[in-house]
């Protein structure tokens, strides 16, 4: 048995401690160690290997609060697997870096270290492929970068697209034009621009021509130039479809591609352009295929439980199927 003692400023204790104290009995759970305040100190008792980890541990927390985020049950999961895997120092890098700041105020930043490669990734390529499960933040975070794209000059236009595959057959007996007809398969581009730009900025730059949410139909035969684009749900595309997508890329444009190939809508016997793209364009310079997984799940937490019982399942059904 070991004992560390480390110091957290007395207006911190309560917040990196939690609710009655949900966030160290989080930890001691999961390194069988012994947390105890005593004032600005913090005695830390168990098997030596543990109570490092679990100093890693609040230190993180320390630094979170510290950035100005609040903690939750998110950020406390992901900081012990980081800290298990070894990855303590690279956790507190993603503290500083902020994407922008949302119509409330608040902060946006990459909560995993692959959110954190994802939207390095953007920086520095044209085309970025973005794939992981749902609650990755892959599309969010690509319009988090349009937006800033956007605001700083960088670009003259932001376009958003998706394709309207989960319409099929439907569109037809749906009421109204074909805007109207495609606007519900588009809403969640047009929930997230609404809580980073805010509304009445997003309607007077699309008023201008300034961003547009489209179907994919819309990008035949155009160029898009001094743009940034979004294609999200990209699983959805046939090779069709994203060949004509990636080749209306024009001057001074970026184009982020996003998908979960777990859910593709495709009609059976229909290949997803997304899957083909990646094993095609992996290797050609200035691409960057980004693959999140169930650990930059940054929804509640039920949800990275969720998508491990379907992989866990997949797996089965796939070994007994051979």
């Amino acid at each position: 048995m070991e004992q560390e003692k480390i110091q957290i400023p007395s207006s911190m204790i309560s917040t990196v401690f939690g609710s009655f104290d949900e966030n160290v009995k989080k930890i001691q759970n999961e390194y069988s160690v012994t947390i105890i305040n005593r004032g600005d100190d913090i005695l830390i008792s168990g098997e030596n290997d543990n109570v490092k980890k679990s100093i890693q541990v609040i230190n993180s927390l320390i630094n979170v609060v510290k950035s100005g985020q609040p903690i939750e049950e998110q950020n406390i999961n992901y900081i012990i697997t980081e800290v298990n895997e070894k990855h303590s120092e690279e956790i507190d890098k993603l503290n500083g870096d902020i994407i922008c700041m949302t119509a409330g105020g608040k902060a946006l930043r990459p909560k995993t270290l692959g959110q954190k490669r994802y939207i390095d990734s953007i920086k520095n390529n044209t085309v970025v492929f973005g794939i992981g499960p749902a609650g990755t933040g892959k599309t969010y975070l690509a319009m988090a970068m349009a937006i800033t794209a956007f605001k700083n000059g960088d670009v003259n236009r932001i376009i958003l697209t998706r394709p309207a595959i989960e319409a099929g057959e439907n569109l037809g007996f749906l009421p109204g034009d074909l805007q109207q007809k495609v606007d519900p398969y588009l809403r969640p581009l047009y929930d997230a621009l609404y809580e980073i730009m805010g509304a009445d900025t997003y309607l007077r730059n699309m008023e201008k021509g300034l961003i547009e949410v489209a179907p994919l139909a819309y990008m035949r035969g155009r160029t898009l130039d001094n743009s940034f684009i979004v294609l999200d749900e990209a699983q959805n595309t046939t090779p069709e479809q994203m060949k004509m997508f990636l080749t209306r890329l024009g001057y001074g444009s970026k184009a982020v591609i996003t998908g979960d190939i777990t859910q593709i809508d495709l009609p059976r016997g229909k290949s997803s352009g997304l899957i083909e793209a990646t094993s095609i364009l992996g290797s050609v310079e200035g691409i960057s295929i980004n693959k999140l997984t169930n650990k930059d799940v940054v929804r509640h937490p039920l949800v990275q439980r969720i998508i491990n019982a379907y992989e866990i399942y997949e797996s089965k059904k796939n070994k007994g199927k051979r």
